[in-house]
């Protein structure tokens, strides 16, 4: 793929775990946000900003705090930078039966600690950064 070229890449869950971890720590995002198992290969492209994740199995996670299922696709795509990941491809949150994707994620500055997930059909919900913290 041409958005990958140039790119950083980690093959391997426990490489590519820590390139993700370290990613999400560079931009200022909470290290829980990418609850990953059985990474394959994660990567980076500097100039573009455009990262992938590819994992064996999709996962689902629930984030015990605000009792939010959230399904992470075998590929997972976006554009990184300072608390935001834009065009997000691979991440749906369930919502009553539904499960629309996540196609943006930002990050409030401080002093709010607010973390904000924009559908596709263009309907934000908001929660507690803390909720997304490594572990929960």
């Amino acid at each position: 793929m041409a958005e990958k070229e140039g790119g950083i890449v980690k093959k391997g869950h426990e490489e590519g775990l820590k390139m993700a971890v370290s990613l999400l720590q560079e931009f200022e995002l909470p290290a829980g946000l990418l609850p990953l198992a059985d990474v394959i290969e994660v990567g980076f492209v500097k100039a573009t900003s455009y990262m992938w994740i590819v994992q064996k199995k999709k996962v689902e996670h629930e984030f015990k705090m605000i009792k939010k299922l959230v399904s992470y696709d075998t590929e997972i795509t976006g554009y990184i930078s300072k608390k935001k990941i834009k065009k997000l491809k691979g991440v749906k949150a369930k919502e009553l039966m539904l499960w629309p994707p996540v196609s943006e994620i930002t990050v409030d500055d401080q002093p709010t600690g607010k973390i904000h997930f924009k559908s596709l059909a263009g309907i934000t919900k908001t929660f507690p950064v803390e909720a997304f913290a490594a572990g929960q």
